[in-house]
């Protein structure tokens, strides 16, 4: 793996669970650290090898942004991202974000939506109601008179 690819890997598994300009932050963080640390003589592989896997660099920024309370990203988790890369061919990766309401959030859009359209019904009732009401009234007795 090489430092664009680290990164790049780095910058999608933080956009799980923390905000932007945290994700930006971080990564130009260890964009700096790599290229001060081959400024110093060391390798790009070793200062990658270093550092580790850049998930579980991502999981551990995500945890110590949620033990500072901080945390503003989506719930996926670290086993999640890596499930996004696996049986896929080497060097094709498929970014898949999925965000999931809480229940009560559906239950209460489910609700509001429902309450609409109730009052659209009703409205369209009480809007007709003058106009239905003399026909009915007119049909009723036309069919009273006709089987006399």
């Amino acid at each position: 793996m090489d430092r664009t690819e680290f990164i790049d890997r780095l910058q999608r598994a933080l956009a799980g669970g923390v905000n932007s300009s945290r994700v930006a932050e971080n990564v130009q963080y260890y964009r700096d650290y790599i290229d001060v640390e081959i400024r110093k003589g060391r390798s790009e592989k070793e200062v990658l090898d270093s550092l580790g896997d850049p998930r579980l660099l991502a999981k551990s920024i995500i945890e110590a942004n949620k033990r500072a309370g901080i945390s503003e990203g989506t719930n996926r988790t670290y086993d999640e991202e890596a499930g996004d890369e696996r049986g896929q061919e080497w060097g094709k990766t498929v970014k898949q974000n999925v965000m999931r309401a809480p229940g009560w959030l559906i239950a209460l859009i489910a609700v509001v939506i429902f309450l609409l359209i109730i009052g659209v019904v009703f409205s369209m009732i009480s809007f007709l109601a003058p106009i239905i009401i003399p026909v009915l009234i007119v049909i009723l007795l036309v069919n009273y008179f006709k089987s006399r």
